[in-house]
């Protein structure tokens, strides 16, 4: 009995730090993530503006080009 005991204690210590590794794991890759995504609605919100931008430079040279 004492030795299952210990098999089991070893075990238990084994999957307590596996699980350990893999929260760290799951942090770093949740980082990673959250940074990813702040990039991206940065990228997408400059893109927005910047399209808007280019919208409003063709009418506006189409303007003035169709004045002359």
């Amino acid at each position: 009995m004492e030795r299952l005991n210990s098999k089991l204690y070893l075990q238990n210590c084994y999957i307590i730090k596996e699980n350990e590794r893999l929260r760290k794991k799951a942090q770093i890759l949740n980082q990673e993530n959250q940074q990813l995504l702040f990039e991206l609605k940065q990228k997408l919100s400059n893109g927005s503006s910047n399209q808007g931008n280019n919208n409003n430079n063709l009418s506006s040279s189409s303007s003035s080009a169709s004045g002359h």
